[in-house]
């Protein structure tokens, strides 16, 4: 008897399998790399020293988790090459900076030119909406993955210019990429996010954007519908976001706001097939009132109505 494989196993798969192809894409193996003389860490401690102020030696091994014993050969042949300067740290007496010289600065821009135009040549290729795709999942990537980028701070902030566009785009993107929806999430949100602007209401209404470090995570609206009843709407978060407790976090802004707010209930639309969604619903005490078969999305879906009293 065969069995499946686990989800994580599939995982960890599919990162091999991306590995194999982006190393080889970019040359990794190579013993040079991008017909230079020196390797990919060579070069990589080189794009640090560039960006960098006040560079020691150890703060390059700590960021880049280097062996100090190998880093300080590859230090010592570039500074051979002419291409490094070490001179005593101003800060420190006991230690070293390292800057770039002439000629390691002009070789670096050289080289910079270079992989510009090699992930010009991997991504040429590719339309516009294909090319942001691309973006978002290597941002998505990058997010999961970065340790000190999952444990920035997320903060919670009322809407700005600009937040009803990315609102409606990532509403019209995710869910035609998870869910297979058409065009019609796009009008849905687009209406919901020009009636809220047009007859905002700052006393009973809000919208709040999860942000961090300056990249939005997510939204929700909570609407006015009677003076007693207001309605959660377009709770969405991004991928990179999924698994930081963000989702209770907004639901649990708007059922305070609304309680302050004088509301009696609050009431939304969503999907059974939104099985995250209506976790964090049921946990904020949401209870399941209605379901119909709703088709406007391309695709039938079981519609439903969550209602809380306050």
């Amino acid at each position: 008897m065969t069995h499946a494989p686990k989800p994580e196993q599939d995982t960890i798969a599919a990162v091999r399998r991306f590995n194999r192809f982006y190393t080889r894409a970019i040359g990794v193996l190579d013993k040079a790399y991008l017909g230079s003389p020196y390797t990919l860490a060579e070069n990589r401690v080189l794009y640090e020293i560039a960006h960098g102020e006040h560079l020691t030696p150890g703060r390059i091994a700590g960021e880049l988790e280097l062996d100090p014993g190998y880093l300080s050969r590859m230090l010592a042949r570039l500074e051979r090459d002419g291409l490094i300067a070490r001179q005593r740290s101003a800060h420190d007496g006991r230690s070293v900076t390292l800057t770039l010289t002439q000629e390691g600065r002009d070789y670096f821009d050289g080289m910079d030119a270079r992989t510009q135009a090699q992930v010009q040549a991997l991504i040429g290729r590719l339309s516009t909406p294909q090319q942001d795709r691309l973006a978002g999942a290597l941002d998505t990537a990058r997010a999961l993955l970065d340790r000190e980028s999952a444990m920035a701070e997320v903060t919670l902030r009322p809407h700005r210019p600009g937040d009803m566009g990315w609102i409606i785009e990532r509403h019209a993107l995710v869910y035609m990429q998870e869910y297979g929806w058409n065009a019609g999430i796009e009008a849905v949100t687009a209406r919901v996010c020009a009636d809220f602007l047009d007859r905002f209401d700052p006393a009973r209404e809000r919208c709040w954007i999860a942000e961090r470090g300056g990249e939005r995570l997510g939204s929700v609206l909570l609407i006015k519908e009677t003076d007693e009843v207001a309605r959660l709407r377009l709770l969405l978060l991004d991928p990179a976001a999924r698994g930081l407790g963000l989702g209770h976090r907004l639901v649990a802004e708007c059922v305070a706001f609304a309680r302050a707010a004088g509301f009696r209930e609050i009431v939304l639309w969503t999907h059974q097939v939104l099985t995250a969604a209506r976790k964090v619903y049921a946990a904020a005490g949401f209870t399941l009132e209605e379901t119909w078969l709703h088709e406007a999305f391309g695709r039938p879906e079981v519609s439903e109505t969550w209602r809380l009293n306050l």
